[in-house]
């Protein structure tokens, strides 16, 4: 097997385009984990990640064969807007179809915000149950406002990468994560729940 470790992912998109199959499969073992994170992070649902996660692969694939990608940017980010766009598409299809997008059971446990301070145990554990409390809080939220906290706070994007993700202007995502965070902060308060961490 090729070493590509010094290639960066723009680069093996390139050669994958270029006839180097081994490149592409260098390309889905470094983006599989993030990529299939933020679409289960969004969709709740693992069954569906799962397909979504196999349409954006299929739809990469093909759109690269067809050469219509070039090194214009972060592939990482190319490939999260076709995440982006078939989801939405699922969305719509539900809601034509009258169907329900919400999925109660499933938790966000799989974001893990343990370890995120090196303190003392009786606080790590109230910042554990900080961050689970969060995380309750963020699946409550509708889809769009749920995807813009995740991308900032568990992808570290900035606004403008949001906002070119989604397809939206960056006032609309900054709009979304204001918005997010006024109902996380109303349910906190309804429910009585602290979000302050211990230092």
């Amino acid at each position: 097997m090729k070493n590509f470790s010094g290639k960066t992912d723009e680069e093996l998109a390139l050669l994958y385009v270029g006839g180097d199959n081994s490149a592409f499969d260098e390309l889905l073992a470094r983006q599989q984990q993030k990529l299939y994170s933020y679409i289960l992070f969004v969709v709740r649902d693992p069954e569906l990640a799962n397909d979504v996660f196999q349409d954006t692969f299929v739809k990469v694939i093909t759109r690269l064969q067809e050469g219509k990608y070039t090194d214009c940017g972060k592939f990482s980010f190319w490939l999260t807007r076709i995440a982006h766009n078939i989801i939405m598409d699922n969305y719509r299809q539900q809601r034509s179809e009258g169907l329900v997008d919400i999925n109660k059971t499933n938790d966000l446990s799989k974001l893990s915000g343990d370890g995120l301070m090196d303190i003392n145990r009786e606080n790590e554990f109230v910042n554990t149950q900080i961050m689970s409390d969060v995380r309750n809080l963020m699946d409550t939220l509708p889809a769009p406002q749920r995807e813009v906290v995740y991308m900032r706070f568990y992808q570290d994007l900035s606004f403008k990468e949001i906002a070119d993700i989604t397809g939206v202007s960056i006032n609309t995502s900054l709009g979304r994560m204001r918005y997010a965070l006024i109902n996380m902060r109303r349910m906190a308060k309804q429910h009585n729940i602290q979000l302050r961490m211990e230092l």
